[in-house]
């Protein structure tokens, strides 16, 4: 009998079957989804590859229905240009260019449209309250746009924001305001003040809200700044203030057919559009930027001396922005007679900026809640540069912090007492090496004011950032996206817009602030000087012709002094002290002259201002 061992064989059950055939069936998902993935991605290659350059206009039209979508559609007119050819111009017929005696010669009368516009009756124009305005705009043909108004029958375009010089015309053929005439118009809007809509919505209050818009040329942003400022609950009582530093026809076009609230333009008269070749532009005898200071003295270029901290010498279009806002708030609270006697609030935009429909009402809760519960807050910010917002907790929180500018400059304002409070701080401001208003203003908060600027900042903004800056260039995909961003953070946001109250949270900074270092731009002594007589408007500079070296030609004058000045002799004038006549040694100097000083004669003179003064002792 055979009593040995078998072997044991193993033999597969049906468990370590199922087992195997479940791994080999993942191997096989994960091989087919690792190929899919890459014809896609071989697909997307080739497809990208053939549309070229092109491939983003679908995209960027895409996102531009989006945008509009979210209009309502009687608003999107502010966002459609008007189709121009190069025979017709678009004549916006008001106080600005009618001709006024051409007006009074025929009181009443009825011009004709063009063919394209016959759908509509023919616009009759009036004297209506203190001036005269259009019914609505015209096409009108060339030929007749001298005989019916007088004024020149040429048009600007709106170049890169920074070109300065004009060309014969433009793409579609319209031809182009020359320097002079741009200079003529500016003149006139601003020497008449014309409030739009003010017989619709009648005349502003000393309390209503000023918006102050400030302008360059990016129209994109601006349409979509009016778009949301018109969707704002009660904005028919504000008075909105477009100020330019560019005279461009379409941008004029688009701010005079605002119909929703009073509306008034005011043109920076001093910009390098109007001085392209003189200051306060590039003029010949300045300092190239990068050139080192003593090869500056050799070059005898007008600004040698004066670099800013960083060594760098002054380029126009950055000292710009600066001077049009600080002459803008000096035009606005201090030389308008609409706002004369003005008390309320002036809130400051720019062209790129973007309001909540409830922006109006969180200002006036804003206005009240400073004066039960902060007296010392003079500044009230709508803005934030913070990327993600929780409207459903922060809607109706604010914040009370010392004002600092690279935070709190976003849809800001504040009233006359705040703005007395800065005004007096001109030379802090004016004098600062810091091309930016917003850290030169906050170098006059930490240097100047007896109370420094505090802000009530809201945690869930009312106004956004929807643009660029004005020396840089988004692409044109880049910015649609922004806006619509914009528009689905208010939509999602709406339902907890309008709050009944605020909340305040108040934040210390204990440790004293040390005054900072300025960012340069600013170390030329003719921007001092320019930002410096914004404050006080006809002020004269007086400078003692002895002190001046004897290199001095007795025609060689200032090139782009943008005040009146005069040479006298010290023994002379210490025997007058008469200034409301001009004694006949004092010899005016052209306001526009092509020739200029070397930099060391006009280091060397000795000038005394304003003398509006009845006598020396005031001076």
């Amino acid at each position: 009998m055979n009593t040995g061992r078998g072997l044991r064989v193993a033999m597969p059950t049906p468990a370590l079957g199922r087992r195997r055939t479940a791994s080999c069936l993942r191997t096989a998902v994960f091989l087919f989804l690792v190929t899919f993935v890459w014809l896609q991605l071989h697909v997307a290659n080739l497809s990208s590859g053939r549309q070229g350059p092109g491939s983003d206009s679908q995209e960027g039209n895409d996102s531009s229905a989006a945008i509009l979508s979210m209009v309502p559609q009687i608003l999107h007119k502010f966002l459609t240009p008007k189709p121009r050819n190069s025979t017709q111009v678009l004549a916006t017929l008001s106080s600005e260019v009618l001709d006024a005696q051409t007006m009074q010669q025929h009181p009443g009368t009825c011009f004709p449209l063009t063919q394209t516009m016959q759908q509509n009756p023919a616009t009759c124009y009036s004297k209506t309250s203190s001036s005269w305005r259009p019914n609505h705009h015209m096409l009108i043909d060339n030929d007749n746009i001298s005989k019916v108004t007088g004024a020149d029958n040429i048009m600007t375009s709106r170049p890169s924001a920074n070109a300065t010089d004009s060309q014969n015309q433009n793409g579609s053929g319209r031809p182009l305001l020359n320097i002079s005439d741009i200079k003529r118009n500016i003149e006139r809007y601003n020497d008449l003040q014309t409030v739009l809509n003010e017989d619709v919505f009648g005349p502003v209050q000393n309390d209503s809200l000023v918006i102050v818009v400030q302008v360059h040329t990016r129209l994109i942003y601006l349409r979509h700044l009016i778009v949301s400022l018109a969707q704002a609950r009660d904005i028919d009582s504000v008075l909105l203030v477009f100020s330019h530093d560019y005279y461009d026809e379409e941008i004029n076009e688009l701010v005079q057919s605002v119909d929703f609230c009073k509306v008034m333009q005011i043109f920076y008269p001093t910009s390098i559009q109007t001085h392209p070749h003189e200051f306060p532009g590039e003029s010949a005898g300045d300092c190239p930027r990068n050139v080192k200071k003593e090869q500056a003295k050799e070059m005898m270029c007008i600004n040698a001396l004066h670099p800013d901290l960083y060594g760098h010498y002054r380029e126009a279009k950055f000292t710009q922005t600066k001077h049009h806002w600080w002459w803008k708030a000096n035009r606005v609270f201090n030389q308008l007679e609409v706002t004369r006697n003005h008390t309320g609030m002036v809130l400051f935009l720019e062209e790129d900026h973007y309001v909540a429909e409830d922006f109006i009402h969180v200002m006036r809760l804003m206005e009240k809640t400073c004066r039960s519960s902060c007296d010392r807050c003079n500044i009230l910010s709508l803005g934030t540069y913070l990327k993600t917002y929780n409207y459903y907790g922060d809607s109706k929180k604010a914040e009370v912090t010392p004002w600092i500018s690279s935070k709190h400059n976003m849809g800001m304002a504040f009233n006359r007492s705040t703005w007395q409070d800065i005004r007096h701080c001109a030379e802090f401001f004016c004098t600062y090496d810091d091309y930016n208003w917003d850290w030169s203003l906050q170098h006059i908060s930490q240097g100047c004011l007896a109370h420094k600027l505090h802000a009530m900042v809201m945690k869930g903004p009312r106004v956004f950032h929807i643009g660029d800056g004005v020396h840089h260039k988004k692409a044109n995909c880049e910015s649609t996206a922004v806006i619509s961003k914009v528009q689905q953070v208010l939509k999602y946001a709406n339902k907890h817009l309008y709050p009944s109250y605020l909340t305040l949270t108040v934040t210390n900074i204990n440790k004293k602030q040390k005054l900072r270092k300025g960012n340069g731009g600013w170390g030329d002594l003719r921007d001092h000087q320019l930002c410096i007589n914004m404050t006080r408007p006809g002020r004269t500079t007086l400078c003692f012709k002895g002190m001046i070296s004897d290199s001095l030609k007795p025609e060689r004058t200032f090139s782009g002094l943008l005040i009146p000045t005069f040479f006298f002799d010290p023994p002379n004038f210490f025997g007058n002290s008469d200034f409301s006549k001009t004694p006949p040694f004092l010899t005016s100097i052209p306001l526009e002259s092509s020739s200029y000083l070397p930099s060391m004669v006009w280091l060397n003179l000795l000038c005394v201002t304003d003398i509006k003064k009845s006598s020396m002792a005031d001076l």
